[in-house]
């Protein structure tokens, strides 16, 4: 069982699903050559995929292109289906910081094959996650600026005010294929930046107005 922790109410939430969006931020789109689809486009991560503050995360020895997406992470505090975007922002309990880790080079052969590439994204220790900070802490989610620093150097900086698609849209969208529960995580897109890792790395993502999030790789 994996557990995320809401600071301030100290309520622990036990992860069903993580569900990720594609290309929700053009310029991350446009460095990987990529068009951004008109709609919203998810893919899952298990919660085996968890890691959280000061651990570490390991690639897996079939990759030799494992990079890093810093995403902001929406806790889902309440079940829903088929949620209008004007209601979608009180099913979230909290916000928080996610690494998506991606093993590039294998998503890509993937893809190119035409089959599924989940063992890209959702392999042991793929998904970072800090604590989350309760909702109502957080007066626009849609004004947050993300960075993440390998090594201390500067690899990707945004503001989630540059998504596509917004987070009650994503929550909207989503919800129309899966039910959503109290537990879930959506991760929200990464910003463009995004690059390799390699053995003995650090990384350092921030999300203003919700702190830092540390781990190593190996």
């Amino acid at each position: 069982m994996h557990t995320v922790l809401l600071s301030g109410k100290e309520r622990t939430y036990r992860v069903g699903k993580i569900l990720c969006v594609t290309r929700n931020y053009r310029a991350h789109a446009a460095e990987l050559n990529n068009e951004p689809p008109a709609q919203p486009v998810f893919f899952l991560k298990p919660a085996s995929s968890i890691i959280s503050q000061g651990e570490t995360a390991v690639i897996p020895p079939c990759s030799r292109n494992c990079q890093h997406e810093v995403e902001l992470a929406v806790l889902i505090g309440k079940w829903g289906k088929n949620i209008a975007p004007e209601t979608a922002l009180s099913h979230v309990a909290g916000y928080g910081i996610g690494i998506d880790l991606t093993l590039r080079d294998l998503q890509g052969d993937l893809k190119a094959k035409g089959l599924p590439w989940s063992m890209a994204k959702g392999f042991d220790t793929s998904c970072p996650l800090s604590d989350f900070v309760p909702a109502a802490q957080i007066p626009d989610p849609q004004a947050l600026g993300l960075s993440l620093y390998v090594n201390d150097e500067l690899r990707q900086q945004g503001n989630s005010a540059e998504m596509i698609h917004s987070i009650p849209d994503l929550i909207s969208a989503a919800s129309a294929i899966f039910s959503l529960e109290e537990g879930d995580i959506l991760l929200t897109g990464t910003p463009a930046g995004v690059g390799p890792l390699v053995s003995g790395d650090r990384l350092k993502a921030q999300i203003s107005q919700l702190g830092t999030l540390v781990i190593d790789i190996r």
